[in-house]
């Protein structure tokens, strides 16, 4: 899978949000805000392809979090994404 090229990270009033296309630009009507760990995920994994066992080994290498929690998180992570269309 694959974060979207048409997807950009921003940051309004201190949070980091998914600024979803439009139209004529962006879509403010549609946004996804990220929390400091999907922030990091975006960061890590945009611009190539990965999987979900990619995610969950980044989110143990650099947080405290056993391979089987990183794992379920990851694919929360991906699956959230994939329901709001920014994965490919």
């Amino acid at each position: 899978m694959k974060i979207g090229e048409q997807y950009k990270v921003r940051e309004m009033a201190g949070e980091h949000v998914i600024v979803m296309p439009g139209r004529y630009g962006a879509d403010m009507t549609r946004v996804v805000a990220l929390n400091e760990t999907s922030c990091f995920l975006w960061e890590q994994l945009r611009g190539r392809d990965f999987t979900t066992e990619e995610a969950a080994q980044l989110l143990t290498e650099h947080y405290e979090v056993d391979a089987e929690t990183a794992l379920r998180d990851a694919a929360a992570w991906c699956s959230q994404l994939a329901s709001c269309g920014v994965l490919e």
